[in-house]
């Protein structure tokens, strides 16, 4: 009476490879990155080891060695000099972003650039857009930051970006975008909406990263619930009607439902695994409490079987490392 189906013959060393169901490629990986205006040199963040604030005549040496490692596409986040009500410095033609894109572009052609589209690094007040009273006080006022974000896309888009990327989480903002873009004749350039960004506890180092902290309140207006389920489907689900071209689950590690769900839409769908998620693997790794390599490569893997298309990930220079070496 011994068994004769037996998964176990599955599991031998040198047939498991054979049989993996999910595997992680270069092309799913996407690299952010930080550039700081105001840098003459790379800044380590501290909430972050191994990540660096980048000055822009870096932008150069960069990309080129990213793009030597085997990585595809970059997603770029900007800090300026100066800050100011308006978030000027997001639309200006000479932004950090702006001068970033010209020169990656110019470097490393075949490099898909992404530009983080959103006004929070850009504002006095750190909030991603216009703010405005209310009955409950000062607070985002979604149509006029509309205005403002597609400003912002058509500067990045005649920086050169081949993909915006909008973080704000505004009611309409995919539709505003996609229609300033093919105003402005940029057809051609896509739309990855954080279609399905919550209100997380895992987004602190990201702050000191990017000196996105704001001078009041938070951002729960507009990022939505972290139980709320539904809403997250309903807002790519929205984002998908209104033209997006990528959606995106942010952060990714948590939320693989939110993922799975998502996927049914029918268009891909980018999983950004946050800096949270990457300081609690690195923090713990450097503890010698984790084998980072397996560690990460196992988070990975858990978000394309949830559905990711691609993954934005901070240790993606590393991963495409590890998988060359494999």
């Amino acid at each position: 009476m011994f068994p004769q189906v037996r998964l176990r013959r599955l599991r031998r060393r040198k047939i498991i490879p054979l049989l993996e169901e999910t595997r992680i490629s270069n092309h799913d990986l996407i690299a952010p990155l930080f550039f700081d205006e105001g840098a003459e040199e790379a800044v380590p963040i501290q909430a972050m080891p191994g990540q660096f604030r980048w000055p822009v005549r870096k932008a150069g040496d960069v990309v080129t060695r990213l793009y030597n490692a085997g990585i595809r596409a970059v997603l770029l986040f900007g800090i300026p000099k100066e800050k100011d009500a308006e978030g000027s410095g997001a639309f200006a033609s000479d932004g950090v972003v702006q001068q970033v894109t010209r020169e990656m572009k110019s470097i490393c052609p075949d490099m898909v650039i992404i530009t983080d589209l959103c006004a929070c690094e850009y504002t006095d007040h750190g909030h991603c857009g216009v703010i405005g009273e209310s009955c409950d006080g000062p607070c985002l006022l979604n149509d006029p930051s509309l205005e403002m974000m597609q400003r912002i896309a058509v500067s990045q888009a005649e920086a050169g970006a081949d993909i915006v990327a909008p973080s704000c989480m505004l009611d309409g903002m995919v539709s505003s975008i996609r229609e300033a873009l093919d105003d402005y004749g940029h057809q051609d350039v896509l739309i990855m909406s954080y279609s399905s960004k919550f209100a997380s506890s895992l987004y602190g180092p990201f702050r000191e990263a990017a000196g996105s902290g704001y001078s009041f309140g938070d951002r729960t207006g507009y990022q939505a619930p972290v139980p709320n389920r539904r809403e997250a489907y309903r807002e790519s689900e929205l984002d998908a009607a209104e033209g997006a071209d990528i959606l995106m689950v942010k952060p990714a590690g948590w939320f693989g439902d939110i993922i799975t769900d998502i996927k049914q839409l029918g268009l891909p769908v980018a999983a950004y695994q946050v800096s949270g998620e990457y300081s609690m693997i690195r923090a713990a790794a450097q503890n010698g409490w984790l084998d980072e390599k397996r560690v990460v490569i196992e988070s990975l893997i858990s978000l394309k079987r949830a559905g990711a298309d691609l993954i934005i990930t901070y240790f993606a220079e590393e991963v495409c490392r590890w998988i060359h070496e494999q």
